[in-house]
């Protein structure tokens, strides 16, 4: 039950802005906070979080019982003033947490992908917190026939579905129906769309017509509500919503936590948190709490596999 409540509030957090466990209802996050532990400098203690909607939800589980069992800072050190706890979780794709942390707009970067060189180059003095390790599987509805009959697609037949090739389901096998396939992908600003083209696709586009999700719960929705969609669904959410849609086998290799980890699971990606510059004590602390083993259980408990 406890579970089901945390991810419940990590759910009405995704889309938006929201503040966590502060008296002030101020809708809009404040920008960055400066680099540096300075004496001189005025405490702050809100922290942002921009970026990966397949990683809001986990930093918000972890803010909100961080925030329970604190309240206030000086709660959590006697060095710290009593001043509110504020953590704000905005979902917006891997892109956008890059791009936040670049323009100084938020504190902290969310990425369901590995950060490029570039972005490193871009942002300068980069911080790299590794949190969990996700993978892609390719899921269908219940309902589809298909997965009455195979429960296992080759990599190529994954390409050619997603590229448009395959366009009706019996076109993949001629025992099921003549009904379109719907394939349901991330937004391509999203950091499962570029997990998924360099994995799968490589130079092949995915078809035009292919629905664009905002999130990774929008995405999983989709194939829930739609017995002929097929999509790449995180490996959490799958978890999340056991029975409501089935992963496939690709390649004879099922998205396992084992296979993930090993590595025979080939269509996986890390979860990350980036920061520009030295944190502040407020922020490494915070940090910490993440990357503890509470934070690992949080991560465990929500479908994901932790970094230990």
């Amino acid at each position: 039950m406890k579970r089901l409540w945390r991810i419940l509030i990590c759910l009405s957090l995704i889309f938006t802005m929201v503040l966590t466990g502060c008296a002030s209802q101020t809708p809009q996050a404040p920008a960055a906070q400066e680099e540096g532990n300075d004496a001189n400098k005025e405490f702050r203690g809100e922290i942002t979080f921009n970026g990966s909607s397949t990683l809001a939800p986990v930093i918000s589980a972890i803010a909100t019982e961080f925030i329970e069992e604190n309240t206030t800072w000086d709660k959590v050190d006697s060095n710290f003033p009593d001043k509110n706890i504020s953590i704000y979780v905005s979902a917006g794709g891997s892109g956008a947490g890059v791009k936040a942390v670049l323009e100084r707009t938020t504190d902290f970067g969310m990425l369901a992908r590995e950060i490029k060189d570039e972005e490193k180059e871009k942002i300068g003095d980069v911080n790299e917190f590794r949190l969990g390790v996700d993978a892609l599987t390719i899921s269908i509805n219940p309902e589809n026939p298909l997965a009455q009959i195979r429960d296992n697609l080759t990599k190529e037949e994954v390409k050619k579905i997603f590229a448009g090739e395959y366009k009706y389901w019996d076109e993949l096998d001629s025992s099921l129906p003549h009904r379109e396939i719907v394939v349901v992908i991330r937004d391509l600003s999203g950091g499962a769309h570029e997990v998924f083209q360099n994995s799968i696709m490589g130079d092949t586009q995915i078809r035009a017509d292919a629905i664009q999700s905002p999130s990774m719960g929008a995405l999983v929705t989709k194939i829930i509500e739609n017995k002929d969609a097929i999509g790449y669904a995180s490996f959490g959410m799958v978890n999340q919503n056991k029975g409501k849609l089935i992963p496939l086998k690709v390649d004879g290799v099922e998205p396992t936590e084992e296979n993930i980890v090993n590595g025979s699971y080939k269509i996986s990606r890390p979860l990350i948190v980036v920061k520009r510059g030295e944190l502040t004590a407020p922020q490494k602390t915070f940090m910490d709490a993440i990357m503890s083993e509470r934070g690992a259980e949080i991560i465990e408990e929500m479908g994901f596999v932790p970094v230990r």
